[in-house]
């Protein structure tokens, strides 16, 4: 998909766009559509939703710590390690001021026991600039519009 435009924009996606749709199901739960698979999302009962998927907010934490952890076993199959026992913990904070944001992220690796010492500065550094990280740190140019 080169040089796409969503519905009613005015702006050009450079190079390869990817695509996914998202569609109202029932109260606060919605579908995502992308390349085949499907994800729902949902409210907290506490908040006004049915609590049957995560949020939104979660899938973003989410997202940074399954980027984070295939970064991780990618640097380990690299040097020929076992993935077994890989994991990433992550926990978020929302922010207590306007706007409604998350304030910050704490993810530790857990990496597989039998992890060389001499490796672990590596695994670290490689699982660190994962791509979903390195998107945070160098934020993306955001457009919204609304289709005609």
């Amino acid at each position: 998909m080169t040089d796409t435009a969503p519905e009613g924009s005015g702006t050009r996606l450079p190079g390869d766009a990817h695509r996914l749709d998202v569609t109202h199901v029932d109260g606060d739960v919605y579908v995502v559509d992308v390349r085949g698979h499907r994800l729902r999302v949902d409210q907290p009962t506490d908040a006004g939703g049915t609590d049957t998927a995560p949020t939104p907010t979660e899938l973003f934490a989410a997202s940074l710590a399954t980027c984070v952890a295939f970064y991780a076993g990618r640097y380990l199959l690299r040097h020929g390690l076992s993935c077994e026992g890989l994991g990433v913990r992550t926990e978020f904070a929302m922010a207590t001021d306007r706007p409604a944001r998350v304030a910050a992220v704490r993810m530790v690796i857990v990496p597989p026991s039998q992890l060389p010492e001499e490796r672990r500065a590596g695994l670290l550094a490689v699982a660190s600039h994962c791509t979903v990280h390195n998107t945070l740190q160098r934020p993306p140019e955001i457009g919204i519009d609304l289709a005609s």
